[in-house]
């Protein structure tokens, strides 16, 4: 049977009472809370800050999964850290030099993860492997929910894990994008390790029994 982590996005969550859609998912069953930071820049939507994080933050004790979707997210690290992210993610794209970034968040006594865009071949993490503690893969292209998952990512999750494998690397490989009941077992069966489902979990009016359809789906792949 193959654990994997559920990570609900409350980017698909109700803004206007997100402690009780945050305090929900925990009761529920999840075990990190992802959240998608977007500036209008690096995508065209505005999302949340650091303020927000910190609000939450004293609503769940789960894993903050904090994914930065900014321009220049060197000048945000501090911040969310200060707010109680427990993960920070950032874009290979979007960084200039991206080992330094990484060590960055570590140094902010946060874990340090790498995402990429479905465009972007997984071999431009070959050199920051000794210091990434998340492998993020986009499954649709960043900046708005509810989109369908791109299958031909499915190769770069399997690309991925033998990479991550082959450096003995412990990070998660999580994917994120159009993961639900009819993808999560192609996803978890190519190698990742943590999913990100956002409308899958809160387009449902169950989330408990969302999130226990996809554990199940899950441990079948």
């Amino acid at each position: 049977m193959k654990e994997i982590i559920i990570a609900p996005s409350i980017l698909s969550a109700d803004f206007s009472n997100l402690e009780k859609e945050i305090r929900a998912i925990d009761d529920g069953g999840c075990d990190w809370v992802h959240v998608d930071v977007m500036d209008g820049q690096f995508v065209p939507p505005i999302t949340i800050g650091d303020n927000i994080v910190k609000a939450i933050r004293p609503h769940t004790a789960k894993v903050m999964d904090v994914h930065l979707m900014v321009q220049n997210p060197d000048r945000q690290v501090e911040a969310f850290a200060k707010a109680g992210a427990d993960i920070i993610t950032v874009h290979q794209e979007a960084c200039i030099h991206l080992e330094r970034t990484l060590q960055s968040i570590r140094e902010a006594g946060c874990k340090a993860g790498v995402s990429l865009n479905p465009g972007t071949p997984v071999s431009t993490l070959a050199s920051v492997m000794h210091c990434v503690d998340l492998v993020l893969l986009m499954s649709v292209n960043p900046g708005y929910g509810g989109q369908s998952y791109i299958h031909a990512v499915t190769d770069k999750i399997a690309q991925a894990r033998r990479m991550l494998d082959d450096a003995g690397s412990s990070a998660w490989l999580e994917v994120d994008g159009g993961v639900n009941a009819t993808t999560i077992a192609e996803v978890v069966g190519a190698g990742a390790t943590a999913v990100v489902a956002g409308s899958a979990v809160y387009n449902k009016p169950d989330y408990a029994a969302a999130m226990a359809e996809l554990r199940t789906l899950a441990a079948s792949a």
